[in-house]
């Protein structure tokens, strides 16, 4: 049976610095990762998280809400994509991606980001 939860960003489960140009947290809502991403201007996943994640490109499957900013999606099969403030999207595994332009990127993750095992 499932209970009423609330967790707050501000008292996360798990807190992860991205080199410098980004931070992930993650609240656990009955066993499943919610998670509150900022990237600053600069952040680029093969430059800031694989050599912490060590794979070449993203290997998680994202499902999402972008609440600020502008991303740029990068697949391995060659195709970009654009995130941008308001749009929900999913980002299978096998991708980089990069901030666009002078604003940060906000982005609260439902699924299982950053578990490349």
């Amino acid at each position: 049976m499932h209970e009423l939860m609330v967790k707050s960003f501000s008292r996360p489960d798990e807190s992860m610095d991205l080199s410098g140009h980004g931070k992930k947290e993650t609240v656990m809502i009955d066993g499943m990762p919610v998670e509150l991403s900022e990237f600053e201007e600069g952040w680029r996943w093969s430059t800031d998280v694989k050599p912490i994640a060590g794979t070449d490109t993203c290997q998680a499957h994202h499902l999402g809400y972008c609440m600020e900013g502008h991303l740029r999606v990068h697949m391995d099969d060659g195709k970009d994509r654009d995130i941008n403030a308001g749009d929900a999207f999913e980002i299978p595994p096998g991708h980089d991606a990069e901030v666009v332009g002078h604003d940060k990127v906000v982005l609260v993750d439902f699924g299982k980001a950053f578990d490349q095992k």
